[in-house]
């Protein structure tokens, strides 16, 4: 079985959810029967096809532009796939470029999406584009073969809002990595940032409204604790939001920047708290991972993030900076404890991995068993 993926910026260590999601499922999905390309963008890619982790990877032109990037690109790499990899299944991410899944039918794909998350939620998106990717969402739902979803809640909304076509959405999570190497010391914390082991908060993502961040700096500055305040990723596009947010750096307020391999991991075992104040999610993978870490976390009450179940004491009502300010204060009076080893159970890459490849090969099998029949 030879699958394309598209819709993403590309990997490995691309900045994203979805770059994270696809870089740890297709390399513990790839075997002797299973081949895997993902076609990314070329502002984020080397120019030369390169293999990660026994997965093909191949840049295809893209303008680096904030709403013209992910779908122009999407049918660019359609059209690649078709005419140059020629996959049996493609495997479209994301609402936005499921707009093109009648295209890819057309073109006579097998097509499975994962739907990441309700994207017309987010708030840099105006009433067309936000109209846009629900029509997305629909086409995928309705022409996909297969609809994915990695928020449970999400996929219990989606099978009662398209009720006749329930029986081809299902719920498959973002994954936790198996616990940052216990033999990691703080010595990996980055040195330029002057920190110490449990001394900071720490929160992970894309500089963009819908993750908070200005609530965090808010409610940071309104708490009482002595923790120093990291914040670690940048934005895909500078824009008022950004250049506004990273203007609040300060002494205690510390942008770091992107961050990856064993300073990631540090940044994450060695934090007091992490922190994901987020507005719109899908299933939060930075999340999954702080805990993977042994970190306690504390994150917004929306409905991804409490898709987690994690102990009461670790949410609070998204938006509200008082309450936020007060679960800072109080962090050594909280209860965020929880079991890990059961946690990562729930999330498990390599049987997420596993679960997914047997749904790309039943909808493969059952769909030629349909040809079949019809030519008899």
């Amino acid at each position: 079985m030879k699958v394309c993926a598209v819709g993403l910026r590309g990997i490995p260590d691309v900045m994203g959810g979805i770059e994270s999601h696809c870089q740890q499922l297709y390399p513990r999905m790839v075997n002797d029967n299973v081949a895997i390309t993902v076609i990314g963008r070329s502002p984020y890619l080397p120019k030369h096809p390169a293999t990660y982790r026994g997965v093909e990877v191949r840049s295809v032109w893209a303008v680096k532009n904030k709403f013209l990037e992910t779908i122009l690109h999407t049918f660019l790499a359609i059209l690649y796939a078709r005419f140059f990899v020629k996959p049996d299944v493609l495997h479209i991410h994301g609402i936005g470029p499921a707009l093109y899944t009648p295209l890819a039918k057309l073109l006579g794909f097998k097509v499975i999406v994962t739907h990441h998350g309700a994207d017309y939620d987010r708030q840099k998106w105006n009433g067309f584009a936000k109209g846009m990717l629900k029509l997305g969402e629909s086409m995928a739902v309705r022409f996909a073969d297969k609809t994915l979803v990695v928020g449970r809640s999400l996929t219990y909304k989606l099978r009662r809002r398209f009720n006749k076509h329930a029986s081809r959405i299902v719920f498959v999570p973002n994954g936790a990595l198996t616990g940052v190497d216990e033999h990691l010391n703080a010595d990996k914390l980055p040195k330029d940032l002057a920190i110490k082991a449990g001394s900071y908060i720490l929160a992970v993502g894309r500089l963009v409204p819908e993750k908070g961040f200005h609530d965090l700096i808010d409610g940071y500055r309104k708490s009482k604790t002595e923790h120093k305040l990291v914040i670690v990723g940048n934005a895909d596009h500078e824009d008022e939001y950004s250049t506004s947010l990273t203007a609040q750096r300060s002494g205690n307020v510390i942008f770091a920047g992107r961050r990856q391999g064993d300073e990631l991991n540090a940044l994450y075992k060695f934090a007091r708290v992490f922190v994901l104040p987020s507005y719109h999610e899908g299933l939060p993978i930075v999340a999954l991972e702080a805990i993977s870490a042994g970190t306690q976390v504390i994150v917004s009450d929306i409905d991804p993030n409490l898709d987690i179940g994690l102990p009461s004491d670790c949410y609070f009502p998204v938006g509200d900076i008082s309450a936020l300010a007060d679960k800072l204060t109080r962090l050594d009076k909280l209860k965020l404890e929880l079991d890990k080893d059961a946690f990562l159970a729930r999330f498990n890459w390599d049987e997420i991995a596993q679960e997914t490849r047997v749904l790309f090969e039943q909808t493969l099998t059952k769909l030629k068993a349909q040809r079949h029949a019809v030519k008899e």
